[in-house]
């Protein structure tokens, strides 16, 4: 679904000779261009003419790129291509689906940066429309790296969610506000008679001014209702009310004052965003838009152009209100006409979402079905996910009902919001549809001739393994996986990677994790081949968990920084993927000791796990914080994270193998509740299992602070965890603990000694033997070990950043970082970066 630049949006509104100047705060724009500077707030109900304003300011400067939004810019791609469209003198090419948000950013940022001579401002009007979190994120972060050669002016009717605060406290905004903006005196007087032309004594400008309060919307529709009135006190005596009766008296008046047939084309093209002669063409079902838009222009009747040639309009925003509610208190029957219209329009232009909110508009909802059915596989690829579940939650249950492809969709979509009883009703649908389809070919007929169409059999199994995985029931999930894999044809590589990843993720809830390994690195080179490139960096988070369990953290580390450098330029993080590697990185920090290190990850992360994080994740930042904080002791703030990652915890695809009532009960044990966690431990299940190992090892802690024999158990749970080395050195560490509470040192000594050997890495595990009031092992393997810093550096040697891009990301210097590498070199006995890699391999440093 590639996107299309609508080029009306990026034109101011054209400049009307007569307007009444406003020097004071064009002047104070005009603050916007001073170096350090980041944003122009013109925040203001709707109608007190903001875009006029930061229109007849941007006139006096070049280099001012415009982009006029709307609801459609809520999807994030569009946004973007429209942001780039409407960036002046930017060399650097839009994104493609596939790039990271921020990354291409950061690519426009160093851009703009590069070019000292090249002063900029972009303009975003309109933004009190976004509402996507995601497009939110992205301007914020656009607002937080400005360089000094490019400035940002938003005009809005609400505040959007950004750092205003903190950028009035380091003088970096300029505000205008609505009481800047109200039109009082001279300015009232120069509008109603310079400009609207009429003859208004002072004393008629002041009681209009006051009843409008200096709203200059409301002087204009004033000022449209007087023309042709003789009797002026008694208009402005009857002139009273809040601003909503004085927009309903006053559009009476104006539609009362124009043509029949003018009249009838302003009510049929109300509902429209935009205007343009074809267009209202197709909705008014009459020739000659064009010239009606033209007049309109003219007369001054609330229409804003949007090019300079004049070719697209729309109305002004309260205008078009109080058309719409008059067509549908006057001709309700003509909406669903009228709507069908401008989709047909739009489909014909290829502008899909317009296309799909109009059909909806116009309760055709089985065109709107048809519509999005072709839209799923795009959408699907570039995981326009908030699009996706807004269109499906948009149709009536009759429309998705009888449609495969839709009927996945809104499986898919209640799974994401952890609703697993609808999502299975809505996969026995999609089977009963496909059915229906296999044995009448006109009900199939009646379906897009789509990709998702073609792999729906094995979809819907797919989506089965999803549901099983998320009951926890493993054997089924294996079963459903492999059905999927039955049904996929061999270029079908997102059903391979979609079920390759359930059977991966089944043998990691079996306990297997070497299998799970392999099976998941495969399922994400098939996700690659598919073009699902979100859902292969989504992939990193659970090889760098698969990693952990492997007892192999610095191959987990690996992963993280791998998928950062893949997802990323020069070293910038983008939403989603991006917060969950800081999470994971920041439990890494923690398991080394390294709260400080943790904490900055997990700041990092807090700024993009809210809108940018996995939805499966999204509890799992109020673990790590949680970790930390009891790291550190304060064990009341970490029952308070794990009670609101409780909240936000959603039963997926991912196995929960960190139950957080266990955890909670680990807190409890660490402040000495041990009341507490007597109370969690009575629901507790004996089995042993991958899935219950936390639980019992937890339960372990809590017998062996009791006094009591856990032996008998520890050697039942090390049997299970045999293929799984992270695991054998926590039993381990217990196993050695509880002798040494009964007393018998040597025995102790022994087993915590053969835990230690055993383990790959045991270096990296320091909390499993602090929290346990044991000395963690210290690294061996070289003569004068590497400082944690020097591993930072060397982690990131192992990747494919350049030089500055690991002293960027580390917060160094470049000298700082030659120096690190010189010692690395000196201690591994190397001469270049890759012999270090290759000897810090051999040593298992990496």
């Amino acid at each position: 679904m590639p996107t299309t630049v609508l080029a009306t949006k990026l034109f101011p509104p054209a400049r009307r000779s007569g307007l009444v100047g406003r020097p004071r705060l064009v002047a104070r724009l005009d603050s916007t261009l001073e170096p350090g500077h980041r944003l122009a707030l013109v925040s203001a109900p709707a109608g007190f003419g903001k875009t006029t304003l930061v229109a007849e300011w941007a006139a006096g400067h070049e280099r001012v790129g415009w982009l006029s939004l709307d609801d459609g810019d809520n999807a994030l791609p569009r946004f973007l291509a429209h942001l780039w469209a409407a960036l002046p003198g930017i060399r650097v090419a839009p994104p493609a689906a596939d790039v990271p948000t921020t990354a291409a950013l950061t690519a426009l940022v160093n851009d703009y940066a590069a070019r000292a001579d090249l002063q900029s401002v972009l303009v975003l009007d309109d933004y009190h429309v976004i509402e996507a979190l995601d497009v939110h994120e992205a301007v914020a972060f656009l607002l937080d790296h400005l360089p000094d050669q490019l400035h940002l002016v938003v005009a809005t009717r609400a505040d959007p969610p950004f750092p205003l605060a903190r950028l009035r406290g380091r003088g970096q905004l300029t505000e205008i506000r609505v009481d800047d903006l109200r039109f009082a005196g001279a300015e009232a007087g120069a509008f109603l008679n310079d400009v609207m032309g009429l003859r208004l004594t002072e004393n008629d400008v002041r009681a209009l001014e006051g009843r409008t309060e200096g709203w200059v919307a409301g002087l204009q529709l004033a000022a449209l209702s007087l023309r042709g009135v003789s009797d002026i006190s008694g208009f402005l005596q009857a002139f009273t009310g809040s601003h909503r009766f004085v927009i309903d008296y006053l559009a009476d008046e104006v539609l009362a004052r124009q043509r029949p047939e003018t009249r009838d084309f302003l009510l049929r093209t109300a509902v429209l965003e935009r205007l343009t002669g074809p267009l209202c063409d197709a909705v008014s079902g009459t020739a000659g838009s064009a010239r009606i838009l033209d007049e309109l222009d003219r007369g001054n009747v609330f229409l804003v152009a949007l090019d300079a040639d004049r070719t697209w309009y729309r109305y002004h925003h309260l205008f078009r209100d109080v058309l719409r509610a008059r067509l549908l208190a006057e001709r309700p029957e003509e909406l669903p006409r009228l709507h069908r219209a401008a989709s047909e329009w739009y489909a014909g232009q290829h502008l899909v979402p317009e296309a799909i909110r109009h059909a909806l508009a116009a309760g055709d909802h089985e065109r709107a079905g048809r519509l999005i059915e072709e839209a799923v596989p795009e959408a699907r690829r570039t995981r326009q996910d908030a699009l996706l579940v807004e269109w499906i939650g948009s149709l009536p249950e009759f429309v998705v009902r009888p449609n495969p492809v839709l009927c996945i969709v809104a499986g898919w979509a209640s799974m994401t919001a952890g609703e697993l009883g609808p999502m299975e009703r809505w996969l026995n649908d999609a089977e009963a549809a496909l059915e229906a389809g296999a044995r009448d070919p006109a009900v199939a007929g009646r379906w897009a001739d789509t990709e998702d169409l073609r792999m729906a059999p094995a979809m819907v199994e797919v989506y089965r393994a999803a549901l099983a995985q998320a009951r926890g029931d493993v054997p089924t999930t294996v079963l459903r996986a492999e059905r999927a894999l039955d049904l996929a044809g061999p270029d079908d590589h997102f059903v391979h990677g979609a079920a390759g990843g359930f059977q991966a993720l089944a043998a990691w809830s079996m306990g297997d994790v070497p299998e799970a390994l392999s099976m998941y690195t495969a399922a994400v080179r098939s996700l690659h081949a598919a073009g699902n490139l979100t859902d292969e960096q989504d992939g990193a988070v659970v090889l760098g968990d698969l990693w952990m369990a492997a007892g192999r953290p610095s191959r987990a580390r690996k992963t993280f920084d791998e998928a950062l450098a893949a997802a990323t330029r020069n070293g910038e993080p983008y939403p989603r993927v991006t917060a969950d590697l800081h999470v994971g990185l920041a439990e890494l920090d923690r398991e080394l000791d390294e709260l400080d290190r943790a904490e900055a990850h997990l700041e990092t992360a807090r700024v993009l796990a809210e809108h940018g994080s996995i939805t499966e994740n999204r509890h799992r930042w109020y673990v790590a914080m949680a970790q930390v904080r009891v790291a550190r002791g304060d064990f009341a703030d970490a029952l308070r994270l794990l009670d609101e990652a409780e909240r936000l915890y959603r039963r997926g695809s991912y196995p929960d193998l960190r139950p957080i009532a266990a955890m909670k009960a680990r807190v409890h044990l660490a402040a000495q509740d041990l009341v507490a966690a007597e109370a969690w431990a009575r629901g507790i299940s004996d089995e042993v299992s991958y899935l219950n190992e936390y639980n019992q090892l937890t339960l372990v802690r809590l017998r062996i602070r009791s006094g009591d024999d856990v032996q008998e158990l520890l050697d039942r749970l090390r049997a299970d965890a045999e293929r799984r080395p992270g695991s054998l050195l926590e039993i381990g560490v217990l196993q050695a603990l509880a002798h040494h509470v009964q007393g018998d040192r040597a025995t102790a000594l022994a087993v915590l000694r053969e835990a230690l050997e055993a383990a790959p890495e045991p270096e990296q595990y320091k909390r499993l033997f602090l929290d346990e009031g044991l000395a963690p092992p210290e690294p061996t393997g070289l003569p004068d070990p590497l400082t944690e810093r020097e591993l930072d550096v060397l982690r990131l040697l192992d990747t494919e950043l350049t030089g500055p891009e690991i002293a960027r990301r580390l917060y160094i210097s470049l000298n700082t970082l030659r120096t690190h590498t010189k010692r690395i070199f000196t201690k591994l006995d190397a001469t270049n970066r890759a012999g270090a890699v290759r000897r810090a391999r051999d040593r298992g440093l990496l």
